[in-house]
């Protein structure tokens, strides 16, 4: 486990690829949301960006405080659960399970977008869908290998990604302000006809749109949490390596958002909302195959170094893929401790093989390709959805920081320490301060466009959440141990070996049963045809056996409900004593086997185990074919071990 633990360099791609990412789709969507006023409204795209980017590094600067206080991965959670109560932790941890869910969605739709850039990959136009969902089991498959095993692979994407952005925009920059070359952009040359809701951009429909505007581009923020989700994996320090890596994200994510929109600016790039604004050229409407901003700008500023246009787009493409690894390292971690808490199923709590929590890494990978199927691949309509869920939890997280620092200061004498816990306070509140404001403008501004969804989606996961719990609970009560309860032993052990016809697995459950030295050992069997229980009946005789047969008769010939009434009437004769159904059953190699095979099996040993005092035994028969499957087990056993010494 301490050989996985990640260093900075590595830990950067790994937890902060979903931010770093979002500079290829969040000024694409600030720009087209404002094409819905037309060109007069691009204006207020630097603005707009600005905006954004004040928001993000007060975030940062907030939730390095928490990397500090709460160094044990819990992040958002348990910073709410220990300082407000539990239900604003699992009000916290729905909007969470269902941003992470959102994040791979949103990611992987917009890397199949600017895929289809390239002229060679024109062909995934109209099967968007497909492509995302297949790019979501690929990530899910490379998680499952381990943590070390992935961030190793998303490590060289993700800083390509950086340094080809970011050598973007200076390269832009440069042959525009020093060269003075005039780059225009492929749209440029284009007018926007606006949607008529947004025609006259005055008053309040203006106020509309630029909240609208801001609470999209916000999208940039997504991910900065994850970070302080998966603290345990850095390597000592763990709170000042995450601390740091959480500054490095903030300044690199800040960077790459501004110069991306005032180099759109400078170029003239514009994007439409297919269907509400339109494209025109001498006043009339065009249709154009539109590439995303980053596409657009790679083309225009590597006009004269074309491998470069290529490297940027396939940086970011494989980015886009790969930022979903922040979700499918924080999701899974976020449901271990909630499941850990008792509020989710306990199978999400314990790691697998590769000391990954592969069942959190499936359930999310399944919800993200039902969210892809369900919108097409569309990330305008995906992104509706978004944000919603980080900016519960964004603010949900500051007010429990405001009151862990309260509750500190109670206590704290020494100066230093106070001063040090007085600076983290104010930190908090203007983080609070600030993502409480853009909360109530995202809900305002979204909840119409589809953020109703999410929040739907929140409140379902808050109350299964809660019904776990308290199923948890009550099986925790009923099986507790009781002081002076009676623990006294039955009185006799009755078997019972259950028989259909006199075969091998008939003589192996009797064997098997009398090697058990029950107090009583008798056969049963059903009689549904006559004839057939007569021949039965018959060869039990001529072998010679010396346990009992009892024919139960069935005049409707069923099988289940005469042997339950059988038992029952024992068990009733004898409430002290226990009674042990022997059932003989095939074991097969194939799945199709299984369904020929066991059925009336499976069904009578679930009726019995709703049966008091009650034991069910099943006595397996292996077929010939069940040596292939214990083959196919050697196999995959020795393929493991082999795989674990090579490791060691």
């Amino acid at each position: 486990m301490g050989e996985t633990l990640l260093p900075k360099r590595i830990a950067l791609p790994v937890f902060a690829s979903d931010a770093l990412s979002s500079v290829a789709y969040a000024p694409d969507e600030i720009l087209l949301t404002l094409s819905l006023a037309g060109l007069a409204a691009y204006a207020f795209s630097w603005k707009i960006a600005i905006a954004v980017a004040v928001v993000m590094l007060v975030v940062v600067a907030s939730y390095r405080q928490n990397v500090h206080a709460y160094p044990s991965g819990g992040g958002d959670y348990e910073v709410a659960t220990v300082n407000l109560g539990p239900n604003a932790g699992l009000t916290v941890g729905s909007a969470l399970m269902v941003d992470y869910v959102l994040t791979v969605a949103v990611s992987i739709s917009s890397g199949v977008q600017n895929a289809k850039s390239v002229p060679l990959l024109h062909f995934l136009d109209g099967h968007e869908a497909l492509a995302a969902s297949v790019a979501v089991v690929v990530l899910m498959a490379l998680n499952l290998r381990g943590v070390r095993e992935s961030g190793a692979v998303f490590a060289v994407p993700t800083y390509c990604f950086m340094f080809g952005v970011l050598a973007m925009v200076a390269y832009g920059l440069f042959r525009i302000l020093v060269l003075g070359e005039p780059l225009q952009a492929e749209s440029a040359k284009f007018g926007i006809e606006p949607d008529p809701q947004y025609s006259a951009l005055t008053g309040l429909a203006l106020v509309a749109l630029l909240a609208r505007t801001f609470s999209s581009g916000c999208a940039a923020l997504t991910g900065v949490e994850a970070i302080s989700n998966g603290v345990p994996a850095f390597r000592q320090p763990k709170s000042k390596n995450a601390a740091t890596t959480l500054l490095l994200l903030g300044t690199v994510a800040i960077t790459m958002l501004i110069g991306v929109v005032v180099l759109a600016r400078m170029t003239g790039v514009k994007l439409i909302d297919a269907g509400r604004s339109y494209y025109t050229l001498d006043g009339q409407r065009v249709d154009v195959i539109e590439k995303t901003g980053i596409a657009q700008l790679a083309d225009v500023v590597f006009s004269d170094f074309r491998p470069g246009f290529y490297f940027v787009i396939a940086a970011t493409f494989i980015i886009l893929f790969l930022a979903a690894n922040t979700a499918f390292n924080g999701f899974p971690v976020l449901g271990s401790i909630l499941a850990k808490d008792g509020y989710l199923p306990r199978q999400l709590h314990t790691r697998g093989d590769r000391l990954a929590y592969s069942n959190g890494i499936v359930v999310l990978a399944f919800f993200a390709v039902v969210l892809i199927v369900a919108f097409r691949a569309d990330v305008t309509a995906l992104i509706q959805l978004y944000v919603v869920g980080v900016f519960v939890s964004f603010t949900v997280s500051q007010l429990g920081m405001l009151r862990h620092w309260t509750r500190l200061l109670r206590t704290e004498t020494v100066p230093a320490a106070r001063a040090r816990m007085r600076r983290s306070r104010v930190i908090n509140g203007i983080g609070l301060s600030m993502t409480g404001t853009v909360l109530v403008i995202v809900l305002l501004s979204k909840f119409t466009q589809g953020a109703y969804i999410a929040i739907i989606a929140m409140g379902a996961i808050f109350l299964l959440m809660k019904g776990i719990r308290r199923h948890y609970q009550r099986v925790s009560e009923e099986t507790a141990l009781v002081e002076g309860e009676d623990r006294t032993l039955p009185s006799r052990v009755r078997a019972i070996v259950l028989v259909s016809k006199l075969h091998k697995p008939t003589l192996r459950a009797l064997a098997f049963a009398k090697a058990a030295r029950p107090s009583t050992l008798e056969a049963l069997t059903v009689d549904v045809d006559e004839e057939e229980t007569a021949r039965l009946v018959n060869a039990w005789e001529d072998a010679g056996i010396a346990t009992p047969l009892k024919v139960v008769a069935s005049p409707y010939r069923e099988v289940t409900n005469p042997i339950l009434e059988y038992v029952r009437n024992v068990r009733s004769e004898s409430p002290r004593d226990v009674v042990t159904v022997y059932i003989p059953e095939y074991v097969v190699g194939h799945w199709w086997e299984q369904i020929l095979h066991n059925q009336s099996a499976l069904r009578l040993k679930g009726r019995l185990l709703f049966t008091p005092g009650v034991m069910v035994t099943s006595v397996p028969y292996l077929l010939e074919s069940s040596g292939k499957a214990k083959e196919r087990l050697e196999r995959e056993t020795l393929a493991d071990n082999a795989r674990r010494s090579l490791r060691g």
